[in-house]
């Protein structure tokens, strides 16, 4: 499993709007300044995250983003499978995916199955809240 650069920088993002949540909606631009990702990359998550109602949008003087729930009510495996899609390591693990021929005979299945599981559980433990700095 490999977190490509549009999850991390959504997580970056995500909590760059937790750290600022007491400004109400957050620019952007500022976001972009602080996090130094390119705003037109930026913009990219921003379409994602919205359809899936994870970040509220204000257009206008004073607009901007800001979560659409507390943080504390985001695990970290959401944030990214909203990117990413599937964290699962292997293909025939994905819900919805083929069955494979081999399944009955793999003798690797429970390996990827407890990877798997690793990775989910471990995810769930953080929610944005738990990455947002201590000091804010």
């Amino acid at each position: 499993m490999l977190i490509s650069t549009k999850g991390r920088y959504a997580l970056r993002f995500m909590i760059d709007l937790a750290e600022h949540e007491q400004d109400g909606y957050v620019r952007l631009r500022d976001i972009a300044q602080r996090q130094g990702i390119s705003e037109k990359y930026l913009e990219a998550i921003v379409k994602e995250l919205s359809r899936q109602k994870m970040i509220a949008g204000l257009r206008g003087k004073g607009g901007g983003y800001r979560l659409a729930k507390d943080p504390g009510q985001y695990p970290v495996k959401e944030i990214l499978e909203c990117m990413e899609g599937s964290l699962t390591p292997v293909a025939c693990l994905e819900k919805g995916s083929q069955p494979c021929p081999h399944r009955d005979a793999c003798r690797t299945i429970p390996l990827w199955q407890g990877l798997d599981t690793v990775i989910s559980d471990y995810l769930d433990q953080f929610t944005l809240a738990d990455l947002v700095r201590p000091e804010r």
